[in-house]
Order: C-alpha cells, then structure tokens, then sequence
C-alpha cells in the first residue's frame, strides 16, 4: 500500500494500477454534470415556450376582456332606458288616471250642488210642498242619468219579464210567480250600469221560477 493510503495493484508487469472504483466515481460524476445540464437546457427551452404561448395568447384574453366590457356597458344601457321608460309609463298612466277623476268629478259637481239644494228646500218645507219636494228629486234624478251617458255610462236594461242574463244581471233571490217564465225577472232591487262592454255593477234582481 502507498503512504498516502491509495490501494496499489500490481499486475503482471508489476505496474502499480489505480482501483477501478475510482474510475467509476468519475464516471458518475461525468454523468451526473452531463444530465444536469441538459434538465437546465431543457428547462430554459420549456420556460421559452411558456413565455412565448403567452405572448400569443395575451391578445386574445385582452380581445375577450373588451368584447366583455362592451357588453357590460350595452346592458347598463338598456338597463338604464327600460327604468327610464317604466317611471315615464307609470307617470303617464298616474297622470291619465287623474285626469279622468277630475273630469267625472267636474260632471257631477252640479248635481251634488243640487241635492244640496233640494235637501235645504226639503227641510224649509210643509206638508203642503210634498209635491214640490218629489218634483226637484225627480229632476236631480234625471240629471244623474244625463251626466252618466254624458261620460259614456249607461244604464243595464233590467225589467219585470225580462230574462235573466247572468252577463248583466245578479240574482239576489228566487221567487215562484205564475205570471212570469223560467228564469225571468220578477223585480229590480238595484239599477247595474256598464261603459262600453265593461260592467259596473250588476243589476240587482229577483228571479222567477
């Protein structure tokens, strides 16, 4: 064995010979550096083609980003114009709705300006103006009539004999009554009115048979 510890093997022409365990620790040492360096070149060229599919790729996300943005405001747009158009309909419609109130109202101020009258003469009067009294109802009563056809209100035809119509009529009671047919009126509790072909209110009557 040499001083310095190293394991001599002598051969045949008695040449001292290094051991192979050491040639092997070359080896994989050559080896080991050989690998190394290619798993950093192929990680540099991996980190390249990262980079560079998301160069390409940048313009179509910023493309999808703009056509989203585009799309964002058209909505807040139409969003904006349908709430505008709700307030000014429902302003329309309050403002429609109010000015019928006051135009039927307008029509019937005189005729409650005359029950008012009719009640004070009433309440000034005898026994003897009984007669007088009948006459300013009848004519405050006809003035109603004329102010609901005036608006376009009219009066339900409903009479003893006529024949019940569900449509137009509400039956209040049944009567037997031998002048009288199978589901005609026998009496008028209350006068219906409809305008145009909307009902009001249904005349209130008694049914026969």
């Amino acid at each position: 064995m040499a001083s310095n510890g190293e394991e001599i093997i002598f051969g045949a022409d008695d040449e001292p010979v290094k051991a192979e365990a050491d040639n092997s620790a070359v080896e994989d040492a050559a080896a080991s550096d050989k690998a190394s360096a290619e798993g950093s070149a192929n990680g540099q060229e991996d980190q390249e083609n990262a980079e560079q599919q998301t160069e390409q790729q940048a313009p179509e996300a910023a493309k999808a980003d703009e056509a989203s943005s585009e799309l964002e405001a058209r909505y807040m747009s139409l969003y904006a114009e349908y709430d505008n158009y709700r307030r000014r309909t429902q302003k329309e419609k309050d403002n429609l709705y109010a000015d019928a109130v006051a135009s039927v109202t307008k029509e019937f101020l005189t005729l409650i300006d005359n029950l008012d009258r009719a009640t004070e003469g009433a309440k000034k009067s005898d026994g003897s103006s009984l007669e007088k009294i009948i006459q300013g109802m009848e004519l405050v009563g006809r003035q109603a009539q004329d102010t609901l056809t005036k608006i376009g209100v009219e009066e339900i035809p409903a009479e003893r004999g006529m024949k019940f119509d569900p449509n137009l009529h509400d039956a209040m009671m049944h009567v037997e009554d031998e002048e009288l047919g199978e589901q005609e009126i026998a009496m008028v509790f209350a006068k219906g009115y409809k305008y145009r072909d909307r009902v009001i209110r249904h005349a209130q009557v008694q049914v026969a048979n």
